[in-house]
């Protein structure tokens, strides 16, 4: 079949975008075509993969947006596929990959009741409607990859539950520890200059401000610093992900530890990073998954988390550490932090337990699962 995937972005690190490429390559690896429409291609295109950058422009995202629709439409009229698989929210498809939480929701439940006048709700608004309205509006297959959002689209537009399907998570296998973990480990602890006290707090993830960096920031300030040898002095962090470093490098400055904090742009070696660090943190305001938090696993990382985050009962199934309940208080979030890196044993306990679930648990799966039902037969 000839396969039509629709994405507005591709870069190499975001977690929507490597879950786009993982199921691309499995659909292609089972002799099918893939066609590419995006905005923009940041990295190499994968042999054999058609990809169509999008020639519309405008100075807002939503119009832009309406026109790569509109264009992506037009193009399937002259050159048609047999499935459309979209990873953002447009009209026209026959799957949806559901990374992202409900827009409705949102616009309710954290907006001004004005935003829903506002251009920017009229279209997100119509364009999730196309997606998860009943028929005869909408025929999409819907991929959930969390089960959390799925009454909230029930809610909003009645969406049938027989157009949902659950997949597992797809982890990748390179994110397990290898059998040289600990030399791996020693030489990423050489090249940041860290020291066997020194504890490593890692936060990965693009989009800063709704993966909760501010409130990382907060919670290493709130350390403890009584010397000699104070908990804060011996935590540094490392934030990883494409976005803006600058507001969270001021707050850092504000809070006296920008010395203790480095933010770095995405990078190829996540799984090396995971091993060099002695603590995942993730305190996301909204989350529909958190596929970092699989990966801290994976490879044997404590992981601190929101309970907001979708895959946050990975981490209390696998006993690898300490989830924060709803509703969010920053002094619980700091609390967990001081007790986490304050107690050696229990990290080496969570390790140990995280390890385990790498062996045992279903959570590589999602690419092949995915491609199943892109190429199911529809009735």
């Amino acid at each position: 079949m000839q396969l039509a995937f629709c994405l507005y972005k591709y870069f190499p690190f975001g977690g929507l975008q490597r879950d786009f490429l993982r199921i691309a390559l499995a659909c292609q690896a089972r002799g099918h075509a893939i066609r590419v429409y995006t905005l923009e291609w940041k990295g190499d295109v994968p042999d054999g993969f058609e990809c169509v950058v999008v020639p519309v422009r405008s100075f807002s995202n939503v119009r832009r947006y309406a026109r790569f629709s509109d264009w992506v439409a037009r193009d399937l009229i002259e050159r048609p596929a047999d499935r459309v698989i979209g990873f953002n929210k447009m009209p026209g498809l026959d799957v949806y990959f559901a990374a992202d939480p409900c827009y409705e929701e949102k616009a309710r439940a954290l907006r001004n009741p004005l935003y829903r006048l506002s251009s920017r709700y009229r279209h997100f608004s119509a364009y999730e409607r196309a997606v998860f309205a009943p028929e005869p509006e909408s025929r999409t297959e819907i991929l959930m990859i969390s089960s959390v959002q799925q009454p909230l689209f029930e809610k909003y537009y009645g969406t049938p539950k027989q157009r949902f399907h659950l997949l597992p998570p797809g982890i990748s296998t390179d994110r397990r520890a290898p059998a040289n973990a600990a030399e791996i480990r020693a030489d990423f602890r050489r090249e940041f200059a860290l020291n066997e006290e020194d504890l490593l707090l890692l936060q990965v993830g693009s989009g800063f401000k709704t993966k909760g960096l501010d409130r990382s920031l907060n919670a290493l300030a709130s350390l403890p610093d009584k010397l000699p040898e104070s908990l804060r002095s011996r935590t540094r962090l490392i934030a990883i992900g494409q976005d803006d470093p600058s507001p969270f490098m001021r707050q850092a400055r504000s809070l006296g530890i920008n010395e203790r904090v480095a933010i770095l742009p995405g990078r190829g070696d996540i799984p090396r990073v995971l091993l060099g660090a002695d603590l995942l943190i993730h305190p996301a305001y909204n989350e529909n998954t958190g596929t970092v938090l699989l990966e801290a696993l994976v490879a044997g990382l404590p992981v601190l988390a929101t309970a907001v985050c979708g895959y946050a009962h990975y981490i209390e199934e696998a006993d690898g550490g300490c989830v924060v309940a709803e509703p969010f208080a920053q002094e619980t979030l700091n609390a967990t932090l001081e007790k986490m890196l304050s107690d050696p044993a229990a990290r080496s306990r969570w390790q140990a337990n995280a390890l385990r679930f790498a062996g045992t648990a279903d959570i590589y799966s999602n690419a092949e699962a995915a491609a199943d039902l892109i190429l199911k037969e529809r009735a």
